[in-house]
């Protein structure tokens, strides 16, 4: 019996060793198939980890994505970012668009493309990363969130945008995005447009400042107005409807 600490070659062993014996393969193949198929499951396995640890909602890909719906989007540019040139420069991305435009779904899959290439990625919705941050305000432990979101390499803030910020709330985000302005990037999606943010953040100049962090040397796709998810959802009632008459 094969004795190994390797958890893949283990249960693996018995399919390549007959397959290396009809064809007549060296030893020293014969383990270097072994040790190729190892260090494939631990990267596989790597990178589960690193999609859990992040935190996402739900599972989302680019390859899921439909261009077609949405044609506003440019998928040489998302293909592009996927490659994650900009996470190891540690520049920002903003998914600018209305609901349903399916900036969440970029948002996800390309924060789980960042975890697939070894980054340390987090996601999280607005709301819930100002509130924690109040909270760990109150309770003296600011300086050591601030620094725990500081050392992700991807952190990707979701539904900026859809609700108003206090000042208190909106100097702790600042906070936040300080920390990692020019080292790590920020990926971000809205609903609003840069001008409709002084709702979000009703001081002028802290909203011009988070701006400028999200925005210099970044991406900015704007994914549009028409809500596909809304026009699926039309397509399949008419469709309903149709066989209804027909029936």
């Amino acid at each position: 019996m094969l004795r190994t600490h390797q958890p893949c070659i283990r249960p693996q062993y018995p399919e390549p060793a007959e397959a290396a014996g009809r064809d007549q393969m060296t030893y020293r193949g014969f383990l270097a198939e072994l040790l190729l198929s190892e260090c494939d499951d631990r990267a596989r396995r790597r990178s589960e980890r690193r999609i859990k640890a992040a935190g996402f909602p739900r599972e989302k890909s680019i390859r899921q994505f439909d261009f077609d719906a949405n044609p506003v989007i440019d998928p040489a540019a998302i293909h592009t970012l996927a490659k994650c040139d900009w996470v190891k420069k540690g520049l920002p991305l903003c998914l600018i668009g209305d609901s349903g435009t399916g900036k969440s779904h970029l948002l996800i899959a390309l924060g789980t493309e960042a975890a697939m290439h070894e980054y340390r990625v987090k996601y999280v919705l607005a709301t819930k990363l100002v509130n924690e941050l109040v909270e760990a305000a109150d309770e003296k432990l600011l300086a050591k969130t601030i620094a725990r979101y500081g050392r992700v390499d991807l952190l990707c803030i979701d539904e900026l945008g859809y609700m108003e910020l206090d000042r208190r709330g909106a100097e702790l985000l600042f906070q936040v995005l300080t920390e990692r302005e020019e080292k790590n990037s920020v990926a971000i999606a809205s609903n609003e447009s840069f001008g409709g943010w002084t709702k979000t953040f009703t001081d002028p100049r802290l909203c011009a400042a988070i701006v400028d962090r999200l925005t210099f040397g970044g991406n900015i796709i704007e994914t549009g107005t028409d809500s596909y998810r809304l026009a699926a959802t039309r397509a399949r009632a008419e469709q309903q409807a149709a066989r209804a008459a027909a029936g």
